[in-house]
């Protein structure tokens, strides 16, 4: 059975080599496809955390605004809540995208 193998599959290098890849791409528990995935894991992670960073940027400007002055404060209602006096009329004007 041996003699019907290629001769390169005969040699006990080649075979140790063959098996030693075989197990680290697939049989080993840190293997090659469990590396891919966690570290297209942390790519992800590391994605959302800059996106959380901005965001905690823009709720920190907001909260400095709000807890300003009392003219930011009035400023800041009237922007993001559309708020107004009892004698004013708001016109909303939205840009098409």
């Amino acid at each position: 059975m041996i003699n019907k193998l290629p001769k390169p599959f005969r040699n006990f290098y080649v075979l140790s080599i063959v098996c030693f890849v075989i197990w680290m791409i697939a049989l080993d528990s840190n293997n090659m496809i469990s590396r891919f995935q966690l570290s297209s894991k942390r790519n992800s992670l590391e994605n959302e955390k800059e996106y959380y960073e901005e965001k905690i940027k823009e709720v920190e400007k907001d909260r400095d605004e709000l807890f300003g002055d009392r003219e930011s404060l009035e400023k800041f209602a009237r922007e993001k809540y559309l708020m107004k006096k009892e004698t004013e009329d708001i016109f909303i004007v939205a840009e098409k995208d």
